[in-house]
């Protein structure tokens, strides 16, 4: 596998700092496995950490990287099983997405009633033993957290590289380490948690640990000088995640953006353009999918300038937009320029078509701007697969019959509703709230808050129910 020295901005072109030295640090870099009732791979990469590995390898650090939810890896290809236990992703989308291997376990404490099989995504535990047996002794693991209620696959993940790893230390980052910090601290069995984006701290991380110092080459407040992320790291790149901005201007009830990333930053827009030109020239990678909180924010000087561009070169490239857009972005130019740089999956970030009741949720739309946005988009071409209203299900009080009006709005404009199951996020406004109208103690374990059990609902919300919802939205 070709380990390309990750590029930066022509702007910015930076010397790398390559040491002579024989005593350079190791870093192992870990994306752990998933527990749940269910995951699939809708564009899901360990951005934070692919960062991590590229900035520490432009640093002239040693590393390698294990992502234990590999769809491509090498033993994969050599699974032939009817095990019903042992499931092996055999499909594709071109869009880049697919299912990934899973293993069923056993469920956590206090969600053993509930209904459903639970399971662990990713390689088997024999193939991570394995590919960290036949790694060169680290000086140093790094690892990343994503979802809170995933916390119980980072444990086991972490159990088993001490296994193979006693005397090394282990580092955990990310999400739930952040939003969960003190749970973190003391369930995880890491060295250290550590919380908010690591790239300021993770040349100051590597001293602390390893003894090991490098002067910067790049500014942490800068997002635009930052090396590309390492994704010619994986075995295969399916595809490329894109974040143009971190944080976000907006404060929505539901979610933690303004807690993870405390201000808003963007990118250069020539900077994006090359990042796209590279993996799509060197690595032949054409789909791309944005990570942004607010990808049209302040348009006009920034994301039009990148689909601009993209249809200026004539790349022949799809974009997808899974994190939700904000509909009082979208009017005829966004549209446009969407659809003629290749945009292929458009999510519109509607919550609920209560339009009246939404002002505790979000930043408030109308209904005729929900309907003027969706006039644009289909004016500009998109069909009706292509473009998805993202609704809240599983809300504090919510009752069925409001997300089954919600759908029949979302239908009758022409788009596809695309029910989004509600998990309950520590440090956000509904948080309060949530643990107020749980049956569970949302308080004393993150596991409690899985949008798969719908933690803020009553039985009303039962599996069948929600099949009938996802049956309702799919009905043409």
């Amino acid at each position: 596998m070709e380990t390309a020295i990750p590029a930066v901005s022509t702007n910015r072109r930076l010397s790398m700092a390559v040491s002579s030295k024989n005593d350079v640090p190791h870093i192992l870099l870990i994306n752990p496995w998933i527990h749940d009732f269910a995951a699939y791979d809708f564009w899901a990469k360990p951005l934070g950490l692919l960062y991590m590995a590229s900035n520490l390898r432009y640093h002239g650090l040693k590393i390698s990287y294990i992502d234990c939810l590999d769809r491509f890896h090498p033993e994969s290809t050599r699974v032939k099983t009817t095990d019903y236990k042992r499931q092996f992703p055999i499909c594709e989308k071109k869009d880049g997405r697919g299912p990934y291997l899973k293993s069923l376990i056993a469920k956590p404490p206090g969600l053993e009633k509930i209904a459903r099989n639970y399971s662990r995504y990713g390689i088997y535990p024999e193939w991570f033993k394995k590919d960290l047996k036949a790694l060169e002794l680290p000086d140093l693991i790094l690892m990343t957290s994503l979802m809170t209620y995933w916390y119980p696959g980072v444990k086991e993940t972490i159990k088993i590289v001490k296994e193979i790893f006693p005397n090394v230390p282990l580092v955990v980052g990310g999400i739930y380490a952040t939003l969960c910090h003190d749970h973190a601290v003391l369930n995880l069995g890491a060295d250290h948690v550590v919380s908010g984006p690591g790239e300021k701290n993770i040349l100051k991380i590597v001293s602390d640990f390893t003894g090991y110092s490098v002067a910067p080459l790049f500014d942490p407040e800068d997002f635009s000088s930052y090396p590309y992320p390492a994704f010619d790291l994986q075995h295969q790149i399916a595809y490329a995640v894109l974040m143009t901005s971190r944080g976000c201007p907006f404060s929505c009830a539901y979610c933690a953006s303004g807690f993870l990333e405390s201000q808003y930053r963007t990118r250069l827009p020539e900077q994006v353009v090359e990042e796209i030109r590279y993996w799509h020239k060197k690595f032949g990678v054409v789909n791309f999918a944005f990570y942004d909180d607010a990808l049209l924010a302040d348009s006009e000087k920034h994301a039009f300038k990148i689909f601009e561009a993209v249809i200026k070169e004539k790349l022949r490239v799809r974009f997808h937009a899974p994190n939700a857009l904000h509909i009082c972005e979208i009017n005829q130019k966004s549209a446009q320029l969407m659809y003629r740089s290749g945009f292929e999956t458009i999510r519109l970030g509607l919550e609920t078509a209560a339009f009246d009741k939404r002002s505790d949720l979000d930043r408030k739309v109308t209904e005729e701007q929900f309907r003027n946005a969706v006039s644009h988009l289909v004016e500009a071409g998109f069909k009706k697969e292509q473009v998805g209203a993202y609704l809240l299900t599983g809300l504090p009080g919510q009752n069925l019959e409001s997300v089954a009006a919600s759908i029949e709005i979302v239908k009758n404009s022409g788009i596809t509703p695309v029910p989004a199951h509600y998990s309950p996020i520590p440090h956000t406004r509904l948080w309060k709230k949530a643990v107020r109208a749980s049956r569970y103690d949302l308080e004393s374990d993150p596991v409690f808050t899985n949008n798969a059990i719908f933690p803020c609902q009553a039985e009303e919300f039962c599996w069948q129910s929600l099949s009938d919802l996802k049956k309702l939205a799919s009905d043409k």
